[in-house]
C-alpha cells in the first residue's frame, strides 16, 4: 500500500494509517449499528423490565438499610454516634423517595454510597430499553408493511 502510485499520486505511510483507522472506526460505527438494529423489541422490553426490578431491589436495599431502629443501628453495628438533634432537624430526609438519605448524625449516613448513582443509571436504563422497544417495534412494523405492500407495476 505504501508507496504504490494510486491514480497517478504515491501513497504516504501517513495517509495508509489514516485510512486503516478511519476505516476501522467505519466498522465499529457499522457493527454497533447493526448490533441495535437486530434487537428485537422483546430484548428492549426484557431489559426495561429488569431495570424496574432491580431499581425497586435497589430502592428497598436503600430506604431499609436503617433497620427499624435507626438509634440501634447506628450505635451497634455501625458504631456511629446517634444525634437526635440533628435527626429532629432533618426529619424529611429519611422519608424522601430520592436521594436517599438515612443520616446517624451530620457525617454519617446509613444508606450506602453507590445506591443513589445506581438508581439513577438503572432509572435510565428502564426509560432507554423502553424508548429502544418502542423504536424497534416502529422499525419492524414499518418493514413489515413495505414488504407486504403492492408496488405498482410500470
Amino acid at each position: 500500500m505504501a508507496g504504490e502510485r494510486v491514480s497517478g499520486k504515491t501513497v504516504s505511510e501517513q495517509t495508509v494509517s489514516e485510512q486503516t483507522v478511519s476505516g476501522k472506526a467505519a466498522v465499529v460505527v457499522a457493527n454497533t449499528r447493526a448490533w441495535f438494529v437486530r434487537r428485537t423489541p422483546v430484548f428492549w422490553l426484557t431489559l426495561s423490565v429488569l431495570s424496574c426490578v432491580g431499581l425497586f431491589l435497589t430502592w428497598f436495599w436503600g430506604a431499609w438499610s436503617g433497620g427499624l431502629d435507626v438509634a440501634e443501628t447506628c450505635a451497634l453495628l455501625k458504631g456511629q454516634k446517634y444525634d437526635d438533634a440533628y435527626r429532629a432537624e432533618h426529619w424529611r430526609e429519611p422519608s424522601r423517595v430520592f436521594p436517599l438519605h438515612n443520616k446517624c448524625n451530620a457525617s454519617y449516613d446509613l444508606v450506602p454510597a453507590w445506591v443513589n448513582p445506581m438508581l439513577v443509571l438503572l432509572a435510565f436504563l428502564a426509560v432507554a430499553g423502553l424508548i429502544a422497544a418502542v423504536w424497534a417495534t416502529a422499525v419492524r412494523l414499518r418493514r413489515l408493511w413495505q414488504r407486504r405492500r403492492p408496488t405498482s407495476a410500470a
